[in-house]
């Protein structure tokens, strides 16, 4: 049993690279005081994961947001979340809330036996998913019993919640499960819904109540048990995370979080590699992985921003120690424990990758900003802490509604006309994220958030114009008007409820955005470039024409610093002639006395040297839990770390074929790496091309930990030529082998997989497989073993 914190190994992340990555995030931390709620959620310097600790056992499928009161919540599928404290049954879809995303305390359940509609009776309900529209929060929820979606809606982030029923018609129009649902609302105001598993996800659109799809349904993904979607626009892409593989078998789960992106909704997505997400192959694009820390099956993730505007991924882990639950319900459950984890989302080179690919942090972790440097909210009830400014700057007040708590309101008096402003103490950074809560109840009304504040002739405001259904950046320096820029929003706009309004300022750059909830699916979005004299420090704040306008949630924070550079992996050493082949040879290896191969059931029948290759039909044999009839090409691996690299031939066209690379212990201890093929899910005979890396061994959580398991991750896009690599690396100190797998379709471009894990119990042997199913030949153009760099 490994230690509970430790990090990646340094064979397949250097040390010196994740610390520099983490040291420059911990630079750009904000420190300053807030006022208001905000000096409740003071950002903590580190946290470590999982952040579930201390609130609930486990918490799979997590969707988190922040609630309108400044605070945020989290939603996880139906689980026995209480086990430690003596539950035996489960809560029916789990509400966390925090004031700093890291420190978590239970606040209730979407359903109890009590008030679950009978329409979705003897289901368990899945992978929640929330979205603030139209003055409400949308929780739509999977309800794999009838195969279906259901949504509740409420006025606050913990209900009371009003049964919507179904979402989707059935049949839904999608060939897979109807589960693993997200929200999605495009800039034009269209809104969507993504579902889908084993293997396919499609979208269609929803109504505009949000309530049931409509119209064309649309497959955009599919794959190996594809499912759990989750998409974000960013810049002129959008972006489709899911996960793969296998969600909830232990220490066996091959889960992990990949992503595609396009320049629709509605597809078509490709991977960083150019694969259509659409196509019969395995897919690149790897956002989170295992990466050979405790964290197993890193998976289903959806997305959180905090206050300096830094991307998290929230998903879930198994912790390695202590992968399942206990039995649950009577011993009718026996389910995989899989608390909350977050970790900071970078985007390089246009692309989303958790710790700039360093994978799921276990050790402590620079913490998101989730303190304000200026600005806060109004829950003292007051406005101490703010100054009203601009010539109409009477008529500012507090208001109360059970959502957002108290928050600010402009009512003038007899004349409407002029604007005011209400700007907190002190000055906020020159480069800043700042944000705000408004809404607009008069017609000819507007509100905004101004940012360097320094008199009403030296301003900037993000205004939402109600009169002019627009966004409108509205720039002034010195008095005189540097200009306005105006974005239209979707007539559909929900004026009379809250809308977050952000604004990004780095260097003379400004990007604003409109959104509902924060989750990076803005109606509107905004970006200029300033003069130099708009942007000198000074106040933030929210601003008011006419009456109707509130604000709550005002503020700015210090501006997140972009990590641009990946972590460095490092490379193969020098090449180990006496542990590599170049096939040169006509005999076959294995054969001769003094060939360093041997054979397991071998040699295997049509096995040739010749061209410099060696030729190996597929067997109809097996290597799988008690099946053990392939046979299987071995020779001794060198001491020490090493990378083993063969260059294969190989175009299967029959389910369950497969060749590639093994490191052997024995017929139940393997890792194995190889292109296979294999059915495609509901998809009417079509199989899948998959880059399938594999491990075989007991599973710890019997005991004795006898019981034989076996379970995939996926790797990048195959080819009838490709290149594998297995890098190994012996941890001495918690005496486990560690694999990594990465791919290759032109031998210098490679795809980096995730890492699997075996306790040591003996040595492992490098070696070659070729079997399932006769009918195809794989050729090796050789083996070459490499030391560690």
């Amino acid at each position: 049993m490994r230690r509970t914190r430790r990090t990646a190994r340094t064979r397949f992340l250097p040390r010196w690279a994740a610390g520099a990555a983490a040291l420059v995030w911990i630079l750009t931390l904000a420190s300053a005081p807030s006022h208001g709620a905000q000096d409740r959620a003071a950002s903590r310097a580190t946290y470590t994961n999982p952040v579930s600790t201390g609130a609930v056992d486990t918490f799979p499928d997590p969707a988190m947001i922040r609630g309108k009161d400044g605070l945020w919540y989290a939603y996880g599928t139906q689980n026995p979340v209480m086990q430690s404290k003596g539950e035996d049954g489960e809560r029916m879809l789990p509400i966390l809330r925090s004031a700093d995303m890291v420190t978590w305390e239970y606040a209730g359940e979407v359903f109890t036996p009590g008030n679950k509609p009978a329409w979705h009776e003897g289901s368990r309900l899945w992978a929640p998913e929330v979205r603030y529209a139209l003055g409400r929060y949308h929780l739509y929820y999977s309800v794999p019993g009838r195969n279906t979606v259901g949504l509740v809606t409420s006025t606050t982030p913990t209900g009371p919640w009003t049964d919507r029923g179904a979402v989707l018609p059935s049949p839904s129009g999608c060939p897979a499960g109807n589960i693993d649902q997200a929200q999605f609302t495009d800039t034009d105001g269209t809104p969507y819904l993504y579902w889908g598993s084993y293997d396919t996800i499609c979208v269609a659109k929803l109504n505009a109540d949000l309530s049931r799809t409509e119209g064309e349904v649309t497959q955009v993904a599919r794959g190996r048990r594809v499912e759990g979607g989750f998409v974000v626009r960013r810049d002129d892409f959008y972006y489709l995370f899911y996960s793969d593989a296998g969600c909830c078998d232990g220490a066996y789960s091959g889960y992990q979080v990949k992503v595609g992106r396009s320049t629709s909704p509605t597809g078509p997505f490709t991977d960083d590699e150019g694969t259509d997400l659409m196509a019969l192959t395995s897919k690149a694009g790897v956002v989170a992985g295992a990466n050979g820390n405790r964290w197993i099956g890193p998976g289903h993730n959806s997305l959180q921003t905090d206050l300096a505007g830094q991307d998290w991924l929230v998903y879930h882990g198994i912790p390695a120690e202590s992968p399942d639950l206990a039995p649950a319900s009577n011993g009718t459950l026996k389910l995989t424990r899989r608390p909350m984890l977050i970790d900071r989302l970078d985007w390089i080179d246009g692309w989303p990758v958790v710790r700039a690919g360093a994978g799921p942090s276990d050790g402590p972790t620079a913490a998101p900003v989730t303190s304000w440097a200026t600005g806060g909210s109004f829950e003292d009830g007051g406005l101490s802490g703010w100054r009203a400014k601009g010539d109409a700057p009477t008529g500012w007040s507090t208001a109360t509604d059970p959502d957002s708590g108290v928050h600010a309101v402009h009512t003038p008096g007899a004349s409407r006309k002029g604007t005011a402003y209400l700007v907190a103490d002190g000055r906020a950074p020159a480069d800043l994220r700042a944000e705000a809560d408004l809404k607009v109840s008069a017609a000819d009304g507007a509100a905004g958030l101004t940012v360097a504040y320094r008199d009403p002739g030296n301003r900037v405001v993000a205004w939402l114009d109600r009169a002019r259904g627009a966004l409108v950046t509205d720039v002034r320096v010195g008095g005189r008007s540097r200009g306005e820029q105006v974005t239209e929003l979707p007539s559909g706009f929900s004026w009379d409820t809250w809308n977050n309004v952000s604004v990004e300022l780095r260097g003379t750059r400004l990007t604003a955005e409109v959104t509902g909830d924060r989750l990076r699916d803005p109606v509107a979005l905004q970006s200029r470039d300033l003069p130099a004299a708009a942007v000198r420090k000074g106040a933030v704040g929210t601003a008011a024409r006419g009456v109707g306008a509130a604000a709550d949630n005002v503020g700015a924070a210090a501006l997140y610093r972009p990590v641009t550079e990946r972590v460095a992996v490092d490379p193969p050493g020098r090449l180990l002639p006496e542990f590599s082949d170049e096939f040169a040879t006509a005999m076959v290896p294995g054969t001769g006395t003094d060939s360093p191969w041997q054979w397991v059931r071998g040699p295997a029948p049509g096995v040739t040297v010749s061209g410099g290759a060696l030729s190996w039909p597929t067997q109809n044999a097996e290597l799988h839990l008690g099946t053990n009839t392939a046979s299987v090409l071995l020779r001794d691996a060198p001491g020490g770390d090493y990378t083993v690299e063969t260059k294969l031939r190989f175009a299967p066209g029959q389910a369950a074929q497969q060749a590639g690379l093994v490191l052997y212990e024995n017929d139940d201890r393997w890792f194995k790496l190889v292109h296979s093929v294999l059915p495609l899910t509901n998809g009417n005979g079509a199989v899948l091309d998959v880059s399938e890396f594999g491990k075989e061994g007991e599973r710890p959580t019997t005991t004795p930990p006898t019981a034989v398991a076996n379970a995939p991750m996926f790797g990048g896009p195959t080819a009838d030529t490709m290149w594998l690599r297995m890098a190994y690396h012996r941890d001495t100190a918690h005496g486990e082998h560690e694999v990594r797998a990465s791919t290759s379709r032109d031998g210098i471009h490679w795809s980096p997989g995730g890492t699997w894990t075996l306790p040591v119990r003996g040595d492992l042997r490098i070696g070659l497989v070729s079997h399932n199913r006769a009918g195809a030949t794989a050729d090796f153009d050789y083996v070459r073993t490499y030391g560690a760099s």
